[in-house]
């Protein structure tokens, strides 16, 4: 495979130089950014490595090799870079996320190597929302409790179930998916209404930046959907978001998802790039 430099590990010596590169796109670096700053870049608490192109102090391009695999600012000759550190690890992670362009191009390099994805989301509307909901907040949204985890979980399970087509459970037995959704309540980022005891709507803000958070998770009872409850628990989250959280609130949809996108933007949100997805 043709490159024109490698890429390297980096660590918290390199921690600076990360954020302020990925500091250029706080928007669509969100879920990077938040893991850096959250534990930096040594490899057992970041939950992966940190790749990066260019010399330390030159800095161009990141990668993030965990569960995800994520290009940051990549360009081509940084793309074929992580392409070959990947295609040599081989396949660990669970997907490719991220610019449409560069997880287009990564995956070009790498399918060759790692065989067919279990799915492909070609585009993926990246939106933000800057100022409050200009619709009527749902006022039942609300944060979840601790006691509330049994309640909440089934309804993570089928979301993400739903969105990604495979259940969360598979694999370890859903200990990870459990555990992330616990803490999600604990720290205050999972919203829902419910009500008798089911979840009619829900929402997590799963990555936090001090420039952006960004919401996951977003789903309505299927019993209950085409009644509004999206568009008013969303305009309750965004509002809360602001608040409590960060000056802009993103989030990245599947195109094909015409209800989602004009719920969304019904509440608010403006579509300001493309992420692409590939599922394995």
């Amino acid at each position: 495979m043709l490159r024109t430099t490698a890429s390297r590990v980096l660590d918290d010596n390199d921690r600076d130089e990360v954020l302020a590169l990925l500091d250029t796109d706080p928007v669509g670096n969100v879920f990077v950014a938040s893991r850096v700053r959250s534990v930096g870049l040594n490899p057992a608490r970041l939950g992966g490595q940190m790749w990066g192109f260019g010399p330390r102090g030159g800095l161009t391009s990141v990668c993030y090799a965990g569960a995800n695999l994520v290009p940051v600012n990549a360009g081509t000759d940084a793309v074929y870079a992580f392409a070959d550190r990947a295609r040599k690890q081989g396949r660990r992670c669970s997907s490719i996320v991220g610019p449409a362009d560069a997880v287009q191009l990564l995956w070009e390099r790498l399918e060759p190597y790692w065989g067919s994805a279990r799915a492909i989301r070609w585009a993926q509307p990246v939106m933000v929302a800057t100022e409050p909901s200009p619709v009527a907040p749902d006022p039942l949204v609300r944060r979840v409790r601790p006691d509330e985890f049994d309640i909440l979980l089934p309804a993570c399970v089928a979301m993400f179930t739903e969105e990604v087509g495979v259940s969360p459970d598979a694999g370890d037995g859903g200990a990870l998916y459990r555990s992330r959704v616990a803490e999600l309540i604990r720290i205050g980022r999972s919203y829902a209404r419910i009500e008798g005891g089911r979840v009619v709507f829900k929402a997590e803000v799963g990555a936090v930046t001090p420039q952006v958070c960004q919401i996951q998770g977003v789903w309505v009872h299927p019993d209950l959907r085409g009644r509004g409850h999206a568009v008013a628990g969303m305009a309750a989250v965004i509002n809360h978001a602001l608040d409590y959280f960060a000056p802009v609130v993103s989030l990245y949809v599947n195109d094909y998802n015409a209800p989602a996108r004009a719920a969304y933007r019904r509440a608010g949100f403006v579509e300001v790039g493309t992420f692409m997805s590939v599922l394995f």
